[in-house]
């Protein structure tokens, strides 16, 4: 059963999503194809570098992404306070980074004329317009998804579809949901052998993270990683916006960041990547990471339950009882996965 998005991502549940998008015929449009023996490997880069570029823009933070050879994973978190507090400049300025806009945002961002009422007036419709979009997960996989599809017809002078249709998502309603999607979302090209390691997995944001920290001094490490901005491009000689991966906070004293501290993440991101070719779950290490038992969950659960993920793809994940309130509240049906602490609910 397909659902509206606006069922499916609602900030009054939560903040946090997992995405997906396809290539269309799941064809390796993104990535080697050994039939065809065309590589295109290096659009993997184009969609990792257009995240962060719009992370920039946005008001939307990205703690994860992994990007496959003919799909991609991402885990956002809105941020729906920040753009409320923009001001109408800052909303235009953004929204002119995607589009021309409107003459009179044109004029407005220009200061070089006086304004009518009437101009002022739009100008208030459109600030509140953009506003808005600035923090909507469909506009933000819209203009990644758009600008992609765009470039790689342009490269092969084709026209026609690229993604397979509409993004997937799934809420994210609590902690532990956050932490699966995030491990399996950095583990993708581990289980898929196209690495294997975490520390050689291209295109991923866990990479991206640690490249970062190899580059610092251990002891004066961030844990939001700097990001020198790419050079100019050619087409638009202007320095395009790149946005840092959202920060880790285990303390918990800033709303926007992710609720766990990166060395504790970054050791369970090893430790389940040694666990994903076990299928009993009698072999599991018993050095488990402290960041599970903090979090109260059972190992072998929480192998498994990352491990379906995708499987047993839901709009939800969460616990009983954040997972019924959401539904309740949605309008959507429940149902039970795989594991005893992760549920999913009915797509």
């Amino acid at each position: 059963m397909t659902y509206p998005r606006s069922t499916l991502i609602s900030l009054e549940s939560t903040p946090w999503y997992h995405c997906v998008c396809r290539c269309v015929r799941r064809a390796f449009l993104c990535g080697k194809d050994k039939q065809s023996s065309m590589d295109f490997d290096h659009r993997r880069g184009w969609i990792a570098e257009r995240i962060m570029e719009l992370s920039a823009i946005f008001s939307i933070d990205v703690a994860a992404y992994a990007v496959m050879s003919n799909h991609y994973h991402i885990v956002l978190r809105v941020d729906e306070d920040r753009a409320l507090a923009w001001s109408d400049r800052e909303v235009f300025t953004r929204w002119t980074q995607l589009f021309k806009g409107p003459d009179v945002v044109r004029r407005y961002l220009s200061e070089t004329e006086d304004l009518s009422a009437s101009d002022q007036l739009r100008l208030n419709e459109l600030a509140g317009l953009y506003r808005n979009r600035l923090y909507d997960i469909s506009w933000f996989m819209r203009m990644l998804n758009e600008s992609i599809a765009r470039k790689a017809n342009q490269e092969e002078g084709i026209s026609g579809r690229f993604w397979e249709g509409r993004f997937k998502s799934q809420a994210l309603l609590d902690e532990k949901a956050i932490l699966a999607a995030m491990a399996y979302v950095d583990l993708n090209p581990v289980r898929a052998g196209m690495a294997e390691t975490p520390e050689t997995s291209d295109f991923t944001s866990i990479k991206e993270r640690l490249d970062a920290l190899k580059a610092k001094d251990a002891d004066t490490f961030s844990s939001q990683p700097s990001v020198t901005p790419p050079d100019a491009s050619p087409d638009t000689q202007l320095e395009k916006p790149r946005a840092s991966l959202a920060p880790f906070d285990d303390l918990t004293d800033m709303a926007f960041a992710i609720p766990f501290g990166f060395h504790e993440y970054a050791e369970l991101v090893d430790w389940t990547g040694r666990q994903l070719k076990r299928k009993k779950r009698g072999s599991i290490s018993r050095k488990v990471p402290p960041l599970l038992k903090r979090l109260g969950l059972d190992a072998a659960v929480f192998v498994s339950s990352m491990n379906t993920l995708l499987e047993q793809f839901g709009t939800a994940v969460g616990d009983p009882e954040v997972l019924r309130m959401h539904c309740k509240l949605r309008g959507l049906r429940c149902m039970r996965g795989a594991g005893s602490e992760v549920f999913f609910d009915a797509a």
